[in-house]
């Protein structure tokens, strides 16, 4: 199988990366350290094929006919173990943890489940940095700072665990075919592991509006009162929107109002623990 006889299917998000400058500069920007990487949607392994002679792959690919494309183009590398092909849906094998050892996710991620993919990798104990093409807005969610408009629920998450920044923004025209967004590469590097917990549905209810305060959007779940106390304690206006506070302060409001107190222990990422 060859670039000009695959056809990439709309079901499974597939845009093939093109700009083998653009692939070389993902290559660059990886943590050197010695991890395995975790490669999901190889596609055609214009990535694989670079990443491979640095590192041992685990790939996982759901296309069956890109599966068995991979099987030819890596025979000798999946002989000698330097790549783990696996073919199928990732999500159905991923329970709490994809590896039994430690990996980065570097991976060119299908749009439609990026962020879901993510929100795993975090949860993952064995996953320590991920390196990973999304959608540019998906990116701007996880890596934006407080006060601009991006930064929401996922940015919190992510940045009570990890640092997350933007390395390279990428055109459509890069890809084939092209997309009707523009892409980026994100890094995330981890401190901590996220725990689903109690503190994420806090946060779903505190961006449930954007534009509202978030004095407002929490007195949905909390009594006025007590949102008026914690917000007092940290010398935060009734009127400041969701998307103006810092990560740390969310974990002192959460602290607050679920478990009355200002302070908890301090996590690895200098937030307060959850």
């Amino acid at each position: 199988m060859n670039r000009e006889r695959v056809i990439a299917k709309k079901r499974f998000g597939q845009n093939f990366l093109k700009d083998e400058s653009v692939v070389l500069r993902i290559v660059e920007a990886m943590p050197h350290n010695t991890n395995r990487i975790v490669e999901i949607g190889p596609g055609l392994g214009d990535l694989t094929k670079h990443i491979v002679n640095i590192k041992g792959v685990s790939a996982f690919e759901v296309d069956t006919d890109l599966c068995r494309h991979l099987e030819r183009s890596f025979k000798d590398e999946i002989t000698t173990g330097r790549l783990v092909l696996k073919c199928g849906d990732v999500l159905e094998s991923w329970e709490s943890e994809l590896l039994n050892e430690q990996y980065d996710l570097v991976a060119n991620l299908p749009y439609y489940i990026a962020t879901k993919i993510i929100l795993k990798a975090l949860a993952d104990t064995h996953c320590r940095n991920m390196l990973v093409m999304v959608q540019r807005e998906v990116a701007e969610k996880f890596s934006a700072s407080p006060g601009e408009k991006n930064f929401g629920a996922l940015s919190v998450i992510t940045q009570s665990v990890a640092t997350a920044e933007i390395v390279l923004q990428i055109p459509p025209e890069a890809f084939e075919p092209p997309p009707k967004v523009d892409s980026a590469v994100l890094l995330i590097q981890k401190t901590a592991d996220r725990k689903s917990d109690v503190f994420e549905i806090f946060l779903k209810a505190a961006f449930t509006q954007p534009r509202k305060t978030l004095y407002k959007n929490l007195s949905a779940r909390y009594a006025k009162e007590d949102i008026e106390k914690a917000l007092g304690a940290l010398d935060l206006s009734l009127s400041i929107r969701p998307h103006q506070v810092r990560t740390s302060d969310y974990h002192q409001v959460y602290n607050i109002l679920e478990k009355g107190s200002l302070y908890g222990r301090r996590d690895p990422g200098g937030s307060s623990a959850k």
